[in-house]
This record gives structure tokens, sequence and C-alpha cells, in this order.
């Protein structure tokens, strides 16, 4: 069998889709699967398993060669997780025998539309993310499979993060903030971010390690909490790969971020976490573990029940103190064992 899975998305929807990528591994031990993504998650796939094929599609002219590598594929399925113009445009090309995608009531009056022969009813709007992929299996009899995020770090990441970590002095517990992201209305007040680290250093004696992009937006905003709390931490934006930042996560104690592919890094190898959303909704996108909080502007303790409809709020909403509980209520239990 031979199966063309497209997902051109960001970095977290790649993520979210590992749990379908083992399902249909599992189900068909002997298939072919490829992948097509976007250039956005190259640094990612080194950690993603189960697949035989990867296409990068950059939207240039070199695209030309997998454009023709695919119309030659002899694919038996298409699932195209992405459902925007140019994964249609993908899913047209494969030629798949099945050529599958969600459904919705304007898709169908799209001239897109005619890319696919089969809709699976998965309303995105009222389903996690990783629900709404997994729904797209259904027409290959995979239903029930299991949510775990799947990721396997290359071990010349782990050995980079441990490299670091012993340059900077930090032992084997420690907490990371990681306050940045692409989006600014993400952030949450550099002041806040101070008092909680030193809270956490006061209450823990445990290092507290910054993490974080190099865009100027997100290095602003880290000077800015560095200026603002008084205990020293260690200041690792910039310096890591994406997956070397995956490496420090699993190995963190706790993990305390926005709405960021951290908090997925955290959720595949349950480290426990504090995650701030705002203007995202955390229905879709929430870690599903135990030893995750949500925190959401408007909510005085960690949410537990999310709602689909729920609309964005400012970062600001989410009060220092609330945080702060978070952080002492997940520290306050036993510590996992090591990987």
């Amino acid at each position: 069998m031979n199966i063309l899975l497209l997902q051109l998305k960001r970095i977290g929807d790649l993520i979210l889709t590992t749990p379908s990528i083992a399902a249909l591994r599992e189900k068909f031990p002997d298939a072919s699967l490829s992948l097509v993504v976007s250039p956005a998650v190259t640094e990612l796939l080194p950690a993603i398993t189960g697949v035989d094929k990867v296409f990068t599609v950059r939207g240039k002219t070199d695209d030309a060669f997998d454009w023709i590598a695919l119309s030659l594929g002899r694919f038996d399925y298409c699932l195209d997780f992405t459902r925007n113009d140019r994964s249609a445009f993908l899913t047209f090309l494969s030629g798949a025998r099945k050529r599958i995608t969600s459904d919705h009531p304007n898709l169908r009056t799209k001239l897109r539309a005619k890319s696919y022969n089969e809709f699976v009813e998965s309303p995105v709007g009222f389903l996690h993310t990783v629900d709404y992929h997994l729904a797209l299996l259904k027409p290959l009899g995979i239903e029930d499979a299991s949510r775990t995020i799947r990721l396997e770090l290359p071990e010349s990441k782990v050995q980079t993060a441990d490299e670091l970590l012993s340059a900077a002095g930090v032992g084997e517990e420690f907490v990371i903030f990681h306050p940045g992201s692409a989006r600014a209305e993400k952030f949450w007040e550099a002041n806040r971010w101070g008092e909680v680290i030193d809270q956490c250093v006061r209450q823990t004696g445990m290092k507290c390690v910054i993490t974080g992009g190099r865009s100027a937006i997100e290095q602003a905003q880290i000077a800015a909490i560095k200026a603002a709390t008084k205990s020293d931490v260690i200041d690792l934006s910039g310096k890591t790969s994406l997956l070397t930042l995956a490496a420090l996560v699993r190995k963190a104690r706790l993990l305390v971020t926005v709405d960021s592919a951290p908090m997925h890094f955290a959720a595949a190898w349950e480290t426990p976490q504090v995650v701030l959303f705002g203007p995202t909704n955390p229905f879709h996108w929430h870690p599903r573990s135990e030893s995750a909080m949500v925190l959401l502007g408007g909510f005085d303790d960690p949410v537990t029940e999310f709602n689909p409809v729920q609309r964005g709020v400012p970062m600001n909403q989410i009060s220092t103190k609330s945080v702060i509980d978070a952080m002492e209520s997940l520290l306050s239990a036993p510590a996992a064992p090591a990987l």
C-alpha cells in the first residue's frame, strides 16, 4: 500500500499529526508512507518517525521535480490534513485512488473540492487538533487510535543539550521559561515573568533557564525579562536548534511557556508544564497531560474544561499569582524518572 500525507502548516500542526502517522504505521506496517511538508518544519523532520519519504514544497520552480515524483507515485490514498489551495492541487496531482480530506459546507462549492473523492465528517472548529487529524483515518479503517505525540530525538541533539547545560553550570534539576512566540500578542508582561522567575529561585533554589528564538522581537522581550528579575538566570535563547530545545524541555523539571512548540515537546515526554493561553483557544491546542496546567485570562484557576467557541483574550488577564500557584503545585509533586 502506498499512502501520501499532506501537512503544509506549522511546527505545532506537524507535531500533532504524529499520532496519525503512528496509527497508520501500526495498521499498515509494510505500507510506504510519504509526507509532504512546508520548509517551516524542516528542523523538526529528524524527530518524525514512521515515514519513508519526505517532500518539501517551497513554492518555487524547483518544486517541479517533486511534483513529477508525486504524479508518478501510484498512491492508493492521499490524506490532506491542510485543506488549502496548495494542498488541494497536490492532492489532485497525486492521482491517488482515494483522495481524502475533512468535509466542510463551503468546501464543496469551491473548485478545489474536485481534487477529492472522499470527505470525512471532521468539524475542525469542534475538535482538538489531534482528533481532527485522526478522524481522517476512518476511511482506512482506523478508529480510536492513540492520541500520544510521537517524537524521537537524534542523539546528537541530546548531547548538544547536555553540553549547553554543563557549560552553563546547570545541574540535574532546572526550570525552563519560554516566554516567546512568533506572535507578539502571545507575549506576557516582562515584569510578571520576572516576578515568577524570582519566586521560582526563592522557592526551589533551582537554576532558571530562559529559552527563545533569535528574532529581534523575542530577544527584546527576553532582555526586558532579564532586566525585570533580581535573580541570576541562564539565557540560552537563540543558542539552540529546534530539536536541541526539545531535548532541553525533555530534561527539565518544569516548563513555563506560552502556547508554542515547547508546549508540544513537553506533552510528548510528560514534562510538567504551565501553559499561558490568550489569543489562541486552548480547546484546539492544549496539552493532554495530567502534568500540564493550562491558564487562560479571565479564569483564576487552571482550565480543565475547554470551550470550542472560547474567544481570544489579552495575555495580561492572566495574573502573576495564578502562574506562581500553578508552578508551585507542579513543583511540589515528585519528579518523574529521568529519560
